[in-house]
C-alpha cells in the first residue's frame, strides 16, 4: 500500500477527510495519514481503541512512536493518560490495549537506527519554554540527529516569521485553529510539507496547540527502505 508516500509532495488531510479502518484485531480502528507497506509499514496512522480492545504482545522492529490523544492507553508497563508521548524504539515489545478506550497518533518506522532511547512524558507535567516570538511556548520531546520533535502551544493572534524547512516539517493540531498562507487547519488536521518548503504560519482569535515534527524527512530513518521499494512489503 502507498498512501501519500511520495515526501517530495505536501499532503495535507482535515478532520472530514477521516475514514477509519478495521485493523486486523477486533476493536482496533485506524486513520491512515501515510503509509509506505501493507501490516509491516512505515506509517503514520491516527489509532482507536475500543473499549477493552488491544493487541496482543509484538515487538517493533523499526520503533514505534506514539502521542495519546484521548482516553488512557495501557501496555504491561504502565498507563498513559492523554497528553502522554512515548517512545518504544527498534526491538522493543510490548502487549498494549486500553480499558476504557483511547485515540492515538501512532509513528512506526520512524526511527534512526542509532535512536535507542525509549520514553514515556506526561506532558501535563512539563516545564513548556518560551518560543522564538511573543505568544510562543514550547514543550520539546525528543532530538536526535537532526530530528526534532516537540508540543508548541499558540496564543491567539500570534504571527511567526517566514521560514524553510530543511528536513520538511510534519504537523498534527490538536487544539485550535492552525493557519498559514496555505489554509486553516482546525484540530485533528494533518500536515506534511517537504524538505525545503516554506511558509509563514499563524493563529486567529482561537489559537493553537500543535504537535510538530521537523528534519526528518530524507534523514535516513528504518523504514526509508519501503518508501524506496527495497522491503518486501508482504510481510
Amino acid at each position: 500500500m502507498q498512501l501519500n508516500s511520495n515526501f517530495s509532495q505536501r499532503a495535507v488531510i482535515l478532520p472530514a477527510d477521516y475514514k477509519f479502518i478495521a485493523s486486523p484485531l477486533a476493536g482496533v480502528s485506524r486513520m491512515m495519514l501515510d503509509r509506505a507497506g501493507n501490516e509491516v509499514a512505515r506509517a503514520t496512522s491516527i489509532v482507536r481503541y475500543e473499549a477493552g480492545s488491544g493487541y496482543s504482545s509484538h515487538t517493533h522492529d523499526g520503533g514505534e512512536e506514539i502521542l495519546v490523544l484521548e482516553g488512557v492507553f495501557s501496555d504491561e508497563h504502565g498507563d498513559y493518560p492523554a497528553g502522554t508521548y512515548l517512545r518504544n524504539p527498534p526491538g522493543s515489545s510490548h502487549q498494549p490495549f486500553s480499558e476504557n478506550g483511547c485515540t492515538l497518533l501512532v509513528k512506526l518506522w520512524q526511527f534512526a537506527a542509532t535512536d535507542t532511547e525509549q520514553l514515556a512524558i506526561n506532558t501535563h507535567q512539563q516545564h513548556w519554554r518560551p518560543g522564538l516570538v511573543p505568544g510562543l511556548s514550547v514543550l520539546p520531546l525528543h532530538e536526535h540527529d537532526g530530528v526534532s520533535t516537540a508540543l508548541v502551544r499558540w496564543a491567539p493572534e500570534t504571527q511567526f516569521n517566514q521560514h524553510i524547512h530543511v528536513g520538511g516539517e510534519e504537523i498534527l493540531v490538536l487544539e485550535g485553529l492552525f493557519c498559514d498562507e496555505y489554509g486553516q487547519y482546525p484540530a485533528g488536521s494533518w500536515i506534511r510539507s517537504p524538505r525545503y518548503s516554506q511558509h509563514t504560519p499563524f493563529t486567529q482569535a482561537e489559537g493553537a496547540l500543535i504537535y510538530v515534527k521537523v528534519g526528518h524527512l530524507g534523514a535516513g530513518l528504518l523504514g526509508d527502505k519501503f518508501i524506496q521499494g527495497k522491503q518486501d512489503t508482504t510481510l
